[in-house]
């Protein structure tokens, strides 16, 4: 998802090796957390969590309509929760566009950038894979810096330039037709455009990472074509289990997948069902369906919200954003889905996936390891 609103998103936390020696054991096997008042979690998911690169293809360090929030200072608890959530890598990532475009996409950069330099203490910002790696061994969050659009870029030039100054992923389109392309809730889906193939051709030689998450389908797929080597999905789910038009074909899938990509399954209610209840269950539906589409190689985690979720926005916020949709998106009364709201939401989806006789490798994959390997192809 995510808003066209000025400033913020969030992103995600470092590792959390032997995160089981600081949680108490309440029953054989079993621990809980503060972070989650009455969870407990069993000691093979705490020990995937805390042994696997856990990367959250999507996540916005904050979501909040608050210009002022990135000269904030973590308190104590907040960068407490970070650390505990088992998360490394955060792509944090927000939804800008419309005239002034690059002037947003600056402010975004330079906001959210200095807000990680000021919380130095837990963020770290990210510029090739082993900043991930040495995050993890640091215990600390690394901040992957991306924009869920390119208007932006105003000229194929201004790739390098935003390379240059930390951007190292973008989408194509927001939901809206751009001079690249189309949204995935425009009438009319045009595919890419002779300048959107110029911006791929240059965003692949400036080794960052093209992300088609918001794009029409004939404009995934044109993306997908034009593209020489793997390009990702960061935050979306798959049409084959809920009509919706955010949402991925399984011929996107297998096209992704086929070049190498990969997809990031979310946790945004309307993405993952049509009804109610709604909940983690629901989540690995999705994961399932593109592991036995294309493989577990090509899917990964991208939960679109912080720690916390969308509901947890202020009200007037929370308005706000459901406000500044189309119909289409089909928001119901919340957001986030049943058991992926909380902090230590990576426990309960690891929880759910041993439940499914997942292995450990395709665990560590799914949470990660897949999405790493993108990333040290893409970037070099």
């Amino acid at each position: 998802m995510t808003a066209s609103f000025q400033i913020t998103r969030r992103a995600a936390l470092a590792g959390v090796v032997g995160v089981a020696v600081s949680a108490p054991m309440i029953n054989k096997g079993a621990y809980a957390f503060a972070a989650a008042p009455g969870k407990s979690y069993s000691r093979r998911a705490v020990d995937l969590v805390a042994s696997s690169l856990v990367i959250d293809m999507l996540a916005p360090l904050k979501i909040t309509l608050d210009e002022n929030y990135v000269a904030h200072r973590l308190t104590d608890a907040e960068a407490a929760e970070f650390r505990a959530s088992g998360i490394t890598g955060f792509h944090n990532a927000y939804g800008l566009g419309g005239p002034d475009a690059k002037a947003q996409a600056l402010e975004f950069l330079a906001g959210w950038q200095g807000f990680a330099g000021r919380n130095s203490h837990v963020f770290t910002l990210v510029d090739t894979v082993a900043d991930l790696d040495r995050a993890k061994a640091d215990k600390k969050c690394a901040v992957i810096m991306g924009i869920q659009n390119a208007e932006h870029f105003e000229r194929v030039a201004d790739v390098a330039l935003f390379r240059r100054l930390g951007l190292r992923c973008a989408q194509l389109t927001y939901n809206s037709q751009n001079r690249i392309g189309s949204g995935s809730t425009e009438r009319v889906d045009g595919g890419v455009s002779d300048y959107g193939a110029a911006i791929i051709a240059e965003m692949e030689k400036q080794h960052m990472l093209v992300d088609v998450s918001h794009c029409g389908d004939k404009t995934t797929l044109d993306a997908i074509e034009i593209a020489k080597g793997p390009i990702a999905i960061t935050h979306s789910n798959a049409r084959a289990l809920v009509d919706h038009p955010r949402v991925k074909t399984d011929a996107a899938i297998k096209a992704l997948a086929a070049k190498g990509g990969v997809m990031g399954i979310t946790g945004v209610r309307m993405f993952v069902r049509t009804s109610d209840p709604t909940n983690v269950g629901h989540m690995a539906d999705h994961i399932d369906h593109v592991a036995k589409l294309v493989g577990v190689d090509h899917v990964g985690i991208g939960s679109d919200a912080d720690l916390h979720g969308y509901d947890d926005m202020k009200p007037d916020e929370y308005a706000a954003l459901k406000g500044s949709y189309k119909g289409s998106y089909a928001f119901r009364d919340k957001i986030d889905i049943d058991g992926f709201d909380h902090p230590l939401k990576t426990f309960d989806l690891t929880e759910e996936l041993i439940r499914r006789g997942y292995s450990n490798e395709n665990i560590r994959a799914v949470l990660g390891g897949n999405f790493r390997r993108l990333l040290a192809q893409v970037w070099g």
